[in-house]
């Protein structure tokens, strides 16, 4: 009994194999060549059948089967079909004369080749237009990113002209609050709720200082003092300052470095700040237990500097605007740690470029020219 059930598994098994090899056959014909191919075989066949059994009669439907697989598979699949007829017209039973027969091959050896050529030359145009579309559409999209980027570039200038001058007219006043606060801090018979309300005044004045401080870094940052840079003492720089920055969490900060990286041309202190703010953002974005990685190596001719978290990354919808000034994903942020970043390296002759994970978390790339003849 037990032999008997798989005896029956076996046969059932080559029954859904064979099943399986028709379908895919099938499918092979229903679709590409295959489909129009099988349709002139089909059709020669009953043409000639025909064609043998009425003596000749259906002659000059050989031309159907032929005209079909030139359009097909162009003059080679017409003529692979015009012989075979040939063949049939010279072989069939009848009265027709050797001439009449020769008149007929012929006529479907030029059918064959007239319809062909027409054919190849239409696909060769209609491929050669479909790369001309292709091509025309990456040039529209590269001018659609040029023009985003330029009006990118007219929104910082506006916004960095509006924001020095605002910074310039709020510091002054502010500086004043911060002094007259001062003053008041220092009278030791303050009640303590006051002292307290002076205290708020203090700190919110400094952290106004700041804010409007990262304005001025917007609006006018300091040009870069160019200079060739060995990337290893400015990534162990990062690293340890990334680690003290950490505020109790638990998080590991790794270095991985392409060997014989060439050098870059840029300013070291401006590029540190960049990858600094860049570890930090990365450092508060990961979990307990995940690792930062700073990266450097070689690619096209750049050195590109990556900065991986696997934290809980930014929504598709808002990655192509973490450059833009105060948009932020942050409870507290300002939303000009980036733009400014991203201004930073612009100046350099640099690129900064985010994206997601391929997990989850963020990648941000920095790519800087190789120094010619560096390493």
């Amino acid at each position: 009994m037990f032999k008997g059930t798989l005896v029956d598994g076996e046969h059932q098994r080559s029954r859904q194999a064979t099943a399986r090899l028709m379908v895919d056959q099938v499918t092979r014909i229903r679709t590409g060549p295959w489909l129009g191919r099988t349709v002139s075989a089909l059709s020669l066949l009953i043409v000639g059948v025909f064609d043998w059994l009425n003596q000749g009669a259906f002659a000059p439907f050989y031309a159907l089967p032929v005209a079909w697989s030139a359009l097909g598979d162009g003059w080679r699949g017409g003529l692979a079909t015009a012989i075979p007829s040939s063949i049939a017209v010279f072989t069939r039973p009848g009265d027709a004369s050797v001439a009449n027969r020769a008149v007929t091959s012929i006529a479907l050896v030029c059918l064959s080749l007239l319809v062909g050529f027409v054919f190849d030359r239409e696909r060769r145009q209609r491929s050669h237009f479909q790369k001309a579309t292709e091509k025309l559409s990456s040039v529209y999209e590269k001018v659609q990113a040029n023009f985003e980027g330029m009006k990118r570039v007219e929104r910082l200038s506006a916004l960095g002209q509006l924001s020095a001058g605002l910074a310039h007219e709020i510091r002054n006043p502010l500086a004043s609050i911060s002094g007259a606060a001062g003053i008041l801090q220092r009278n030791e018979h303050l009640d303590p709720k006051h002292a307290k309300c002076i205290d708020i005044i203090t700190s919110e004045c400094r952290r106004l200082d700041g804010l409007l401080t990262n304005f001025l870094d917007f609006a006018r940052p300091p040009a870069p003092r160019l200079q060739t840079i060995h990337l290893e003492p400015v990534l162990d720089s990062v690293l340890a300052l990334a680690n003290h920055g950490l505020r109790g969490k638990r998080v590991h900060c790794e270095k991985q470095m392409q060997p014989n990286l060439p050098r870059v041309e840029g300013d070291p202190e401006q590029l540190e700040q960049v990858l600094l703010n860049l570890m930090i953002n990365a450092i508060e974005a990961s979990p307990d237990g995940e690792t930062v990685l700073l990266s450097a190596g070689a690619e096209n001719g750049k050195i590109v500097l990556r900065v991986i978290d696997h934290g809980h990354g930014v929504p598709p919808a808002h990655v192509d605007r973490l450059f833009d000034p105060f948009f932020t994903t942050k409870e507290h942020g300002t939303g000009l740690g980036l733009p400014v970043a991203h201004q930073i390296m612009t100046q350099m002759g640099g690129t900064l470029l985010a994206e997601r994970g391929a997990g989850k978390g963020m990648v941000f790339s920095v790519a800087l020219p190789a120094k010619a003849g560096s390493a």
